[in-house]
């Protein structure tokens, strides 16, 4: 349960304490006892709620598959298709550059493979020629021998204008820019017109469907996560938060921040977060459904932690036992002295002095 939960019940709370307001005045008012009156910002109920507790966790966050697109080979771009933020498709066409050269020489080595062809044809015909009148005795060793090597060399012709065609081919086929996976485009440096290098930039792509948190956790904690483990953890200008699970855990310690790298996969299915936002949380290590309460509710000024709760329309001061801390929700266990429905004072309510009679007082409403 969170804190923005326990309120809805803090309601419920001043409906019952509402109830006997008329009475707790009245007697006061009998008596000449003096009433302390208490906002409903400054009580909370005590609840019970699933607590968990673990190491805190920040980091950036990175779309798990992202590619930056760069040119094969040079010259102009003719067209680009794809703009930033528009999605596309495994295979898609992005940019097209000037082929009129890489188509050339795709012909020109096509034209090649055909001649090595026929070239390698008239080689393996005489060879073969060669042998059948050297069974006969009609051609002396040496001419046999010569026609074999021209044979073998038409072979090595012939292969090497295919691989030069293969290479030409492919060559030719770099002009034409194509996603390399389904995603989004993230940018786009380049323009129609402008002449590129062999290796310059033209398209980022990111894969927002997963992303992925690259957060620190403290040295001495590392000993207590696990692969698998839940993470959960909230990004600036959303109010639900997410989660996600522990994908690896770095085997080595930064020196300079003495700090862990924890990769934590984040399932964006939804694709309402983006690569690039901060985000803090932490690592789920340990669960406990138990009672507890805002961690502002305890006292520490003294000896030991104590709260102030309301019994009978009075402030008591009780010692408390605390257990796990939920640094999320910003709740504490009370392992003991609390029961479930009691009702708390946090902030300055805590400064009534215990035995005081109280009245909790809704704000007015505005008409």
């Amino acid at each position: 349960m969170t804190r923005v939960e326990l309120m809805a019940v803090v309601g419920l709370a001043l409906l019952t304490l509402g109830g006997c307001k008329g009475k707790a005045t009245e007697s006061a008012s009998a008596t000449g006892e003096s009433v302390v009156t208490i906002g409903k910002e400054n009580i909370a109920v005590a609840q019970l709620v699933e607590l968990r507790s673990g190491p805190a966790i920040s980091g950036t966050l990175e779309a798990r598959q992202e590619a930056t697109v760069r040119a094969e080979v040079g010259g102009a771009v003719l067209e680009t298709y794809a703009e930033a933020g528009q999605r596309v498709k495994r295979g898609q066409v992005l940019a097209r550059i000037d082929d009129v050269a890489l188509r050339d020489a795709f012909l020109s080595a096509r034209a090649g493979v055909r001649s090595a062809e026929a070239a390698q044809q008239l080689a393996k015909r005489n060879r073969e020629r060669s042998e059948r009148l050297s069974q006969a005795g009609a051609v002396s060793d040496r001419d046999l021998e010569s026609a074999r090597v021209e044979a073998a060399n038409a072979d090595g012709a012939l292969a090497d204008a295919r691989a030069r065609l293969a290479s030409a081919q492919k060559q030719l086929e770099y002009a034409t820019v194509r996603a390399p996976f389904g995603g989004t485009v993230s940018e786009r440096p380049v323009n129609t017109g402008d002449v590129v290098q062999v290796g310059a930039a033209l398209y980022s792509i990111v894969a927002p469907g997963n992303l992925r948190l690259e957060g620190s956790v403290p040295a001495n904690q590392v000993g207590r996560l696990e692969v698998g483990m839940a993470v959960e953890f909230s990004v600036r200008g959303f109010e639900h938060r997410f989660a996600g699970r522990i994908e690896r855990i770095n085997p080595v310690v930064d020196p300079s921040t003495r700090q862990v790298k924890v990769y934590v996969t984040i399932p964006n299915n939804d694709r309402s977060l983006v690569a690039g936002l901060f985000a803090e949380g932490r690592v789920a290590t340990e669960s406990k459904k138990a009672i507890a309460a805002p961690v502002s509710a305890v006292d520490n000024r003294g000896t030991g932690p104590t709260i102030h709760m309301i019994k009978d329309g009075r402030v008591v001061e009780v010692p408390v036992k605390l257990g796990v801390r939920d640094e999320v929700s910003e709740l504490v266990e009370l392992a003991s002295g609390v029961s479930a429905g009691d009702t708390l004072l946090l902030g300055s309510a805590q400064g009534v002095t215990p035995g005081s009679r109280v009245r909790v007082i809704e704000e007015e409403v505005e008409r």
